[in-house]
């Protein structure tokens, strides 16, 4: 039988992107039912981490510092600072860092994704990533320390985050070289047009590219090749595959090989449906396919997760999740930039934008989640760009 004595407690793992806005919008959502629900934020750092401009900090941009209790503020949502450690689904509690429990009715799994370090050879031990602006500060003093040498910086992976990072850094550092490197070439996802501008971008600020050959290892000063080429680097910059993190699959939740954990439509864990899963951390699909973890779709997914749980907690029925891809924008360093329009699957369209009108978007992009956390405290705000069209409309009906 259900305690009715006590409040019902949910609890949210992560105070990312998909993590914050889960909490404060089910805050808003369940407002009227003040002193029946607690809901606990939980995250090891009390700073929120805008991943989106990690590339910035390490180029030696100084951002906005936004603290968690502080975006938190009226919503009555509780932050609880600690790593959380381990889940056991079968008591609902979860053990922190610090010693402590926490027990839970209703968990939101929204501890995203880090870059996979592990995966070659010298990357733990000698690259740098863009998990956490402390290292992107410590690796900003870098940067300048050997700018003035005139030194090699090597980013690894040329998908979007290491585009984005290797102009952001060339723009900044103009002594610096920077290669960039990949298995396949840089903006492949993107449609010819938008493609060009991107490599003319990359060309304009001395950006070398060595691209279809796979990284093999990292050593202190080189990256080697599967071909055999040794690129020398004074500093290699890591962006290349993601990781989530092992909680789900050591407290035997259902998650995939990568760990993320398996959702029915309505974001549900398929083997424990008390617990939702957002985000990079969660195993989505679509009719078109397995949705890849973005600012773009965790954001969706969080606000999904929120009215659900508001929806089953006044036992309406909930309803399932629909996503479509709508844009893929990028930054080109501080003056340039361009953004592929996409289908519902994330395949382009003939549509781009690029130069300063592409910039104004992107920043518009980039800076909109700490507005949108401010307004869901006071509104039910809209976070999806498209819901699918017709490529997700059946799952609507299925419903």
């Amino acid at each position: 039988m259900t305690d009715t004595s006590r409040p019902h407690e949910i609890v949210v793992l992560g105070g990312g992107y998909t993590g914050m806005l889960a909490a404060i919008r089910l805050a808003r959502r369940t407002r009227r039912m003040s002193g029946r629900i607690r809901i606990t934020l939980v995250n090891p750092s009390d700073r929120f981490t805008e991943r989106l401009r990690m590339h910035q900090i390490a180029a030696g941009t100084e951002l906005t510092d936004h603290r968690i209790p502080d975006l938190l503020m009226g919503t009555g949502v509780r932050f609880r600072h600690a790593a959380a450690t381990d889940i056991d689904p079968a008591t609902r509690r979860i053990g922190c860092a610090d010693g402590t429990e926490l027990g839970y009715d209703t968990l939101v799994y929204a501890l995203g994704s880090t870059t996979d370090i592990d995966t070659v050879p010298g990357v733990a031990e000698h690259a740098w990533t863009l998990n956490d602006p402390r290292t992107a500060h410590r690796m900003s003093r870098r940067l300048a320390d050997l700018d003035a040498t005139g030194g090699t910086v090597v980013v690894c992976g040329n998908g979007l985050t290491g585009i984005e990072a290797a102009t952001e850094i060339a723009e900044s550092h103009p002594d610096l070289s920077v290669t960039l490197l990949g298995n396949a070439e840089p903006g492949a996802m993107m449609g010819p047009r938008a493609r060009a501008h991107l490599n003319r971008a990359l060309g304009r600020l001395h950006v070398v590219r060595h691209c279809g050959h796979r990284i093999t290892k990292v050593l202190p000063d080189a990256v080697c090749l599967d071909d055999g080429v040794v690129v020398p680097a004074g500093l290699t910059l890591w962006t290349a595959g993601v990781r989530v993190p092992d909680l789900a699959a050591r407290a035997g939740i259902a998650t995939d090989a990568t760990g993320a954990i398996i959702t029915d439509a309505a974001l549900r864990s398929v083997s424990h449906p008390e617990i939702h899963a957002v985000g990079d951390a969660a195993a989505i699909t679509q009719p078109w396919g397995r949705i890849h973890g973005t600012c773009q779709s965790g954001m969706p997914s969080a606000a999904h997760v929120a009215d659900t749980i508001a929806r089953d907690l006044r036992g309406k029925p909930v309803r399932p999740f629909r996503f479509g891809y709508f844009h893929q924008p990028v930054s080109l360093g501080r003056h340039d930039a361009v953004i592929q329009f996409t289908h519902a699957d994330d395949t382009p369209k003939r549509w781009y934008l690029k130069g300063r009108a592409a910039v104004i978007y992107k920043e518009t992009v980039s800076s909109s989640p700490v507005p949108t956390f401010r307004l869901s405290r006071r509104m039910t705000v809209s976070v999806s760009l498209s819901r699918g069209g017709r490529a997700t409309r059946a799952v609507g009906r299925a419903a």
